[in-house]
């Protein structure tokens, strides 16, 4: 293994001892290949699925395998109309996994997003059973402060680019905490515990994934 090998190793199972004692549930894989196995290995056939917007999910191939495989999916890429996206976002609460990654993780265990519409963060806060989330190595924060910062001029201007969103963080490349109609940082959550033992997985990928 590699000196940074071992490190991402050494920092992942303090975020995986942190998430069981905040009642999640944590794994580490090596790699992409590793990480689509895993997250299948979790849901059993028959399950209802639906996921946010994460390209993380896509760039280990996960939404291509479901499709493959016996489950109901509620995929908002298929919606034809606003209506079938808002009723998409509906079933997401239903569902018996819902999948996603973190716009950042502290080492102390705690997952952190901002979102635009809300639709993500309300799924992994509350309504499905399970919530699977991919996370790779280049989402690891010291600290909340950190996790917020990192997502605020880093990951937000990125997505906003990529979204073609007309917003400060477009043209200058950091967070002006801009009220732009176009905004993609309406709600932020820090998900510090859950009531529901296991009901959040999360697989750190030694590998960068997103933004």
């Amino acid at each position: 293994m590699t000196p940074k090998q071992i490190y991402n190793e050494i920092a992942a199972k303090k975020i995986i001892e942190n998430l069981e004692k905040r009642n999640m549930q944590g794994f580490f894989v090596k790699n992409k290949e590793e990480a689509l196995q895993k997250a299948l290995s979790l849901i059993p056939d028959k399950s209802t699925i639906c996921w946010g917007g994460s390209q993380s999910i896509i760039q280990i191939g996960l939404i291509d395998e479901l499709y493959k495989r016996d489950y109901t999916l509620f995929d908002r890429a298929k919606a034809t109309n606003q209506d079938e996206i808002d009723e998409i976002y509906r079933q997401a609460f239903l569902s018996d996994f819902y999948l996603a990654s973190a716009n950042a993780i502290t080492l102390d265990g705690k997952i952190v997003n901002i979102d635009g519409t809300g639709n993500r963060v309300a799924a992994m806060i509350y309504g499905p059973k399970n919530v699977i989330l991919i996370v790779g190595i280049n989402k690891i924060a010291k600290d909340e402060a950190s996790a917020i910062e990192r997502v605020k001029n880093y990951a937000s201007p990125i997505n906003a680019i990529r979204l073609n969103r007309n917003t400060p963080c477009t043209i200058k490349g950091n967070c002006y905490d801009c009220l732009s109609s176009d905004t993609i940082c309406c709600v932020t959550s820090v998900q510090r515990f859950s009531r529901f033992k296991n009901r959040i997985k999360v697989i750190l990928v030694d590998e960068e994934l997103g933004y």
